[in-house]
């Protein structure tokens, strides 16, 4: 079991949901490069209540190679997911940004 993607190159769309327990979610970022660097995603209208979960969407260019692709929520409090979780013997409060590797295949 590997949580490894392996796409074809080219456009793809990349999205997901995003949820904070502290306030609504304002922002999203998406990192394709293993958060050496960030582009901003397209937030859904809100639906239901502020706090509910926002579904976002970016395009992705899709090359050759191997990437590392994260997203981290940015709410309405001013808090962004941390890249790095500070450790704690039981794990607890785990809100880090989640990596999954994508594998791209050559054409």
């Amino acid at each position: 079991m590997s949580r490894t993607r392996v796409l074809r190159p080219g456009p793809c769309t990349v999205d997901g949901r995003a949820w904070s327990g502290h306030a609504p979610v304002t922002a999203v970022e998406v990192t394709f490069d293993g958060g050496a660097t960030w582009v901003p995603a397209t937030l859904d209208e809100p639906t239901g209540s502020a706090w509910a979960w926002r579904r976002w969407q970016v395009s992705w260019q899709a090359t050759a190679g191997r990437h590392v692709l994260g997203a981290r929520a940015i709410d309405a409090s001013g808090r962004t997911q941390p890249v790095e979780q500070p450790w704690n013997r039981g794990g607890f409060a785990n809100n880090l940004v989640q990596r999954v590797e994508v594998v791209v295949l050559a054409e």
